[in-house]
Parts: C-alpha cells; sequence; structure tokens
C-alpha cells in the first residue's frame, strides 16, 4: 500500500478521498488549512468522519485518526513553502493528490489575491517539493471551467483552452502549465483533472444543489441564473473518487507517439497527462431542480435571473481519454445521487 498525502482533506472531494483510501489500506497524510470561505463546521464535520476531533487540530501538528489507525491530518496552507518542504522531507510520500485550493468561479471576480496565493503559489510549493522529494505520480485538480468561452460540445482535453472566463479558470488552466513544465524539466509523473460539477453527499454549501436545498427546506426561493438556461454535467462523487483512486494508481507516462508539430494538449514527450472526470450526459438545470423537488416533494419558489459574470451556460465532457486509458467513466444517475444527497442533507440538518 502507497503513503499518500491528499491536500483539500477536510474539502468535499478531499474528504472522500482520504475516506476511501484509508480504508483500502493505504497510509493517509490529509493536509488542509481550514478556510472560511464556506461554513467551517461543516469542514471539522468532515475531519470528524474520519476520526480527528476539532480539539486535537492543532496548527503544523499532526493528530492520528481515532478511526482509521493509517490516517493522520495535519492543519497547514500549501502556500506555506517552508512546511510543505519539511512535511515532504520527514514523510517520503509516494504519490500526492493536491485537492488544496481556492474554489469558486463568483468568489474569484470579487477576491482575485486569494486565488493568486492558494492557486498559484499553492500549487508551485507543492511542485517545488515533488521536485525535491522525488514523488511516484503527482495527481492535482483541474477544472472544467478551463474550457470557457468554448461553445463546442462535448469539451475535450484536445481542444484549445486559452479562454477562460474568470481568474479561478486562469489559475486552473495555470496550474496545467506549471505541471507540464516541471514534468518536462524534472520527470516528474503528472496527471491533472478536469472535474465537472461535483455533488452528493458532504457538498460544497456554494454550489446548486447545497444552495438548493437551503432554500427549498426553510421556504425561500431559490436563484435560478440564466433564466433557467443552463445545462450541468453533474459527476456524483463517488464516480469522482473512483476516478482519481484509478489516475493514482497509474502514474502519466511519456506519450511515444507525441507529435511537435500537431501537438495534442493533453499528453506529452514528458510524463503529463490531462483527463476529463464528467458524467458525460449533461442536465438541464429545470430538470435538477425537479429532481430535486420530487426528492423533498415540494415545488421550489424561483427568482429568475441573468447569468452570472464568469459563469458558463453548460458544460459536457467528453470522457473518450478516460475510458481509453484507465478503463473507467461516471456512472451514477441523477436521480439516485440527488436522492443520496437529500438523505444525507436531512439527517445532517436533523430534518428527517
Amino acid at each position: 500500500m502507497a503513503k499518500i498525502l491528499v491536500t483539500g482533506a477536510a474539502g468535499f472531494i478531499g474528504f472522500h478521498l482520504c475516506k476511501t483510501l484509508s480504508e483500502r489500506g493505504d497510509t493517509i497524510v490529509g493536509l488542509d488549512n481550514i478556510s472560511g470561505y464556506y461554513d467551517i463546521s461543516l469542514k471539522l464535520a468532515r475531519l470528524k468522519e474520519l476520526g480527528i476531533n476539532q480539539h486535537e487540530i492543532s496548527e503544523g501538528v499532526k493528530s492520528k485518526s481515532n478511526n482509521f489507525k493509517n490516517f493522520s491530518f495535519i492543519k497547514a496552507d500549501i502556500k506555506d513553502k517552508n512546511v510543505i518542504d519539511k512535511l515532504f522531507e520527514n514523510e517520503k510520500f509516494d504519490s500526492v493528490a493536491n485537492l488544496a485550493a481556492q474554489a469558486g468561479v463568483r468568489y474569484s471576480v470579487e477576491n482575485p489575491q486569494v486565488y493568486i496565493d492558494a492557486n498559484i503559489q499553492g500549487f508551485i510549493n507543492i511542485l517545488e517539493a515533488c521536485r525535491n522529494h522525488p514523488v511516484k505520480h503527482l495527481v492535482f485538480a483541474s477544472s472544467s471551467s478551463v474550457y470557457g468561452a468554448n461553445t463546442k460540445m462535448p469539451f475535450s482535453v484536445t481542444h484549445n483552452v486559452d479562454h477562460p472566463l474568470s481568474l479561478y479558470a486562469a489559475t486552473k488552466k495555470s496550474n496545467e502549465l506549471m505541471a507540464h513544465a516541471y514534468s518536462h524539466l524534472f520527470n516528474i509523473p503528472v496527471t491533472g483533472l478536469r472535474f465537472f460539477t461535483v455533488y452528493g453527499p458532504w457538498g460544497r454549501p456554494d454550489m446548486a444543489l447545497f444552495l438548493f436545498s437551503d432554500a427549498i427546506a426553510n421556504d425561500k426561493p431559490i436563484k435560478v441564473f440564466n433564466k433557467g438556461d443552463m445545462a450541468r454535467d453533474f459527476t456524483y462523487i463517488d464516480d469522482i473518487v473512483d476516478g482519481v483512486i484509478k489516475v493514482l494508481d497509474k502514474p502519466a507516462a511519456p506519450d511515444l507517439n507525441w507529435d511537435s508539430e500537431n501537438p495534442n494538449p493533453a499528453t506529452s514527450k514528458a510524463p503529463y497527462r490531462i483527463y476529463n472526470i464528467g458524467k458525460n450526459k449533461p442536465v438541464k438545470l429545470m430538470d435538477f431542480i425537479q429532481t430535486l423537488e420530487n426528492e423533498f416533494g415540494k415545488v421550489a419558489k424561483k427568482d429568475f435571473l441573468p447569468i452570472q459574470a464568469g459563469d458558463v451556460p453548460s458544460t459536457f465532457a467528453n470522457v473518450n481519454e478516460l475510458i481509453e486509458d484507465l478503463d473507467f467513466q461516471p456512472v451514477t444517475d441523477i436521480k439516485k445521487g440527488i436522492k443520496a444527497f437529500v438523505e444525507w442533507y436531512n439527517l445532517y440538518y436533523n430534518l428527517s
């Protein structure tokens, strides 16, 4: 079994990944700065599920899990270079799953510096640590938002992505470029994963499913942007985690057929890969809302609004490379996924 660093361990995807890897038997070190971007109590509740109680958390100190003998947690920030260097030197990781980032498209419009600190400075610290303390594989979270102004569907990793519509998207594209440079220069096997609208139990409160559920549960109107003319390739959390693990277990290798005169942006002569992880079946926003209404058993009040700055009308993942290279594709139906979320939501907020 491998020794793996998972950054963003108190986050939505990071929490689920830590849990699944710990159950598999890997030795996991989870790292998170527990930022206040959204409700800290939810992050602490996720950590408690992993066996880390709030009173055991101390800045820069590794805490052992009470639930998994092979899981430990450290509160730290990836933008702190000295802490990251020391951690890599002491732990000697086999692999890294870098999920720590400042998330959110709309938040980046008003708070740009936070994205530079976390997504650029933090990521270069991870790359430098992997350079100085070599790992077998670095996997990092990119985003479907990198497709930006693209309208050709479905989005393919072979498409040009030079027109981001938000600083968040620009930082994720920057991560891909930085990763390729380090892979080329220092032979670091690295894979970037473009996640498509992840949802499910323990999800983020700033995401549509959580916001809609809060509104419906409290008889408040939901904000329906672009007057409902939106579609998302909603991808269930269990599928995302399965995909991340399959990628982690298969380090990126050089593409021996890579052609510098006709370059494929998703591969390289360096050990570098980019994959989409999406359901490959976009759902119209109004259908998504109706499915959620059915689960709650009541019709939502709706406030129809224009599209927000930095947002895109639709997403749709081409996952051919994921299928060809890893024999994997997300499969969870939207009705099943929303049902699981609502059951968790009701239990978490003692509504059932």
